[in-house]
Parts: structure tokens; C-alpha cells; sequence
């Protein structure tokens, strides 16, 4: 199979190193996994911004992890490159990476990225870069598609061999986290961004996460839709042939075969009635990295109010700092509360029903369609940690 996902080797301050295999629809946060964290001026990390209140929140993180990309949006995961019992194993499936810079509109964001594209060691593509012929390209100048209205989706291609620090050949994935587009969440206007800073996923719901593979909100390769889409089993349906039921099939089969895999489900754009950008991921990253995989024990997790959520942790801290509950847990924040949480909740629940109504198929292995049924039946974090246990 292949899988559309980034992946990359982190390697903590003191030298633990984990793979994460960042996976989703588009503008999931693909490419920015492979991003450092984008810095305050001060050098301080803006965790969030109350878009009621307008209250920050920061975090100091000295020295964040060190980051040796693999792989940006194509991996091939064949049995034939198997080098770790237990753990799915993946190779990069493409020769040069298309990394979007939409989120990148002003000088220093990304100063390693900026760098490696504004004096490259060969020729690049740029597209939907505004650049005079003959001048160097720079990728916070984006074209605009009308006035004061810069384009969604400007591009980059680099080849893979001038990246730095890539690594080749195949590597064992620790942990597949998969990305979302959330937008924000209020009590005068709840909608699904009820999303925390990470959560936990067994894999029975990491399954279904990848079946309805949702594209969320405010996606900016996608300008015809709005709200939640499916991209398709995978998210990499648009791109296949073929039954998509048979695409579950295998996805399932994979996801048992390799169960010393962990996964987890990040939001990116808003948690609640908070603006993070791709904060969650980032510092996710870290965390994970620093605590070396994504198995904790029965204390430290809470299962998650909407149980399409898996769990959540109940404290979490990073380099000393404690993360605010209501970055975790969505219902706890004043701006949300639990009747419009569990709004969105619903909204969740409609959204995977309509999606997940087109693969109870004959063709469907049992196990699968225990799992659809247990989410038609809206079970529990427990029901799903049940339905496949290793």
C-alpha cells in the first residue's frame, strides 16, 4: 500500500529519538511536521490566542528537538522492507517534495525553510510565488488571486536529495498521528472544533479516522467546498483505482499486523475558542518525543467526552510548563462548555455515519464492520480498545 503522510526521525535534546508518520486530508499539517516550531520574536512559542477574550498563552521551550525529515506527503509501506516486528515500516515513494507555504506569508517564520529555498543548491519550481523573471524567489511573497487576497495554495518543489538531514531507506513508524482542520468553537456558534491538543486513538478508531480521512475547515488546496468532506479512504482515495472497500481491507489488516505502532489525532488551526496554527502538532512532537511513544499508563489518560475522540490526558507538562486543562479537554473552556461541545460532537457523529455508510459491503471483513457498527451504535472508548486488542 502506500499511505499519503510526511514522516519524520526526532531526536529530543537528550538524544531519544522516535518516528511519527503524519497522516490526512489535505492541509492536515503534512509538510509542517517537517517544520520546526515558528518562534515569537522573543523566541518564545505562542501556544494559542482567545479569539473572545484575545488572552495568549505562550510556552519557553530553550531547545527543541532536532528533526531528520523522510518523507512529505507519498510513502510506500510493503511488507517486502519489513526490518521491525511489530512496527509498519515505510520507505519514501517520491523523488522531489511539493510543500505548500500558504502558512508562511512574512520574512523569519521558517528561517531553515527560507534558507534552503532562497539560496538552493540547484534550480527550483516555485508556483504561485509572485517573483519578477531572473530574481530570487522568496516564499512568503505570494501571488494574489484579488485584491488583498493572497493565493491559497502556494507551492514549492525541492528535490529530495538537497534536503538537509534527510534520511533514506526504510525506516519502523513509532507512532501515526493523523491530522485535522478544526474551526472555532463557541457557545453562540458550536461546531466540531472540539478537538484538544492531542489525543489518544485505539486502533479501531484510528481506523475509522482513516476511512473518513475528513478535509476540515478552511482547507486551502480546496476552494469549492465547505465544511467537512471526505478525501476518501486513506486520504489518498483520490489517487487509487479499484474498490475503496478493498482499500479498508488492507488498511485494517495493516494496522493489526503492526501493533507496537501508537496513534494519536491533532488538531490544527483552532481548539476550541482558541487560534494555535499548527501549534498542536508541533508541540505534540515534542511531548511524544520527550516521553518516547504514545502508550501511557491507565492514570495518566481520561477517555475523551466525545468518544470518537479516543482519550485524552488528564496533565500534561512541557519542560516544566503545564499545559492548561482546557487545551486538552475542550468542554472545560468557558468560550465552549458542554452543551455546545457536545453540539459538535453530534456534528462528528453525522459526518462519520454518512461516510462510514458506504463501506458496509459484503466485501467488508467482520472485524471491520464490528467497528462501523460500534461507532453507528456510538460506543465507547473501552468498546473500541476492545475490538482489537494485541
Amino acid at each position: 500500500m502506500t499511505a499519503q503522510c510526511s514522516v519524520v526521525q526526532v531526536v529530543e535534546p537528550y538524544d531519544n529519538m522516535i518516528t511519527i508518520m503524519h497522516e490526512g486530508a489535505s492541509g492536515a499539517g503534512k509538510s509542517e511536521m517537517l517544520e520546526l516550531p515558528h518562534r515569537e520574536p522573543d523566541g518564545r512559542l505562542l501556544l494559542g490566542r482567545n479569539i473572545i477574550t484575545q488572552e495568549e498563552r505562550y510556552l519557553e521551550i530553550p531547545r527543541t528537538c532536532e528533526l531528520h525529515p523522510i518523507a512529505d506527503d507519498m510513502v510506500l509501506c510493503h511488507p517486502s522492507i519489513q526490518k521491525t516486528p511489530g512496527k509498519l515500516c515505510i520507505i519514501d515513494a517520491e523523488d522531489a517534495w511539493f510543500v505548500r507555504t500558504n502558512h508562511i506569508d512574512t520574512y523569519g517564520m521558517d528561517v531553515s525553510f527560507e534558507r534552503l529555498t532562497a539560496d538552493p543548491a540547484e534550480p527550483l519550481l516555485f508556483l504561485n510565488i509572485d517573483a519578477a523573471p531572473g530574481s530570487r524567489a522568496l516564499i512568503w511573497e505570494h501571488i494574489q488571486d484579488g485584491p488583498a487576497k493572497p493565493c491559497t495554495n502556494p507551492r514549492v518543489t525541492i528535490p529530495r536529495r538537497v534536503i538537509p538531514n534527510v534520511e533514506n531507506g526504510p525506516v519502523a513508524v513509532d507512532i501515526r498521528s493523523f491530522g485535522i482542520r478544526t474551526p472555532p468553537c463557541t457557545r453562540e456558534r458550536p461546531t466540531y472544533g472540539i478537538i484538544g491538543l492531542f489525543h489518544l486513538l485505539p486502533p479501531a478508531l484510528a481506523w475509522l479516522w482513516r476511512l473518513v480521512s475528513p478535509r476540515g475547515y478552511d482547507d486551502p488546496s480546496i476552494i469549492e467546498t465547505k465544511g467537512l468532506n471526505s478525501e476518501g479512504v486513506g486520504s489518498y482515495w483520490p489517487f487509487t483505482s479499484g474498490k475503496r472497500i478493498n482499500y479498508a481491507n488492507l488498511l485494517l489488516d495493516q494496522m493489526i499486523q503492526n501493533n507496537h505502532t501508537g496513534y494519536v489525532l491533532t488538531p490544527n488551526q483552532y481548539i476550541g475558542a482558541w487560534k494555535v496554527g499548527f501549534m498542536p502538532q508541533w508541540l505534540t512532537r515534542e511531548y511524544l518525543a520527550r516521553h518516547g511513544s504514545a502508550h501511557f499508563r491507565p492514570d495518566q489518560v481520561r477517555p475523551s467526552r466525545c468518544p470518537l475522540l479516543g482519550s485524552t490526558l488528564y496533565q500534561m507538562h512541557v519542560e516544566g510548563t503545564m499545559i492548561s486543562r482546557w487545551f486538552l479537554m475542550v468542554d472545560t473552556q468557558p468560550e465552549v462548555g458542554e452543551e455546545a461541545y457536545d453540539i459538535g460532537a453530534k456534528m462528528l457523529y453525522t459526518f462519520f455515519r454518512n461516510c462510514l455508510a458506504d463501506y458496509l459491503k459484503p466485501d467488508l471483513t467482520s472485524l471491520g464492520r464490528k467497528i462501523i457498527e460500534c461507532c453507528m451504535d456510538e460506543g465507547t472508548v473501552e468498546n473500541y480498545q476492545n475490538l482489537i486488542t494485541f
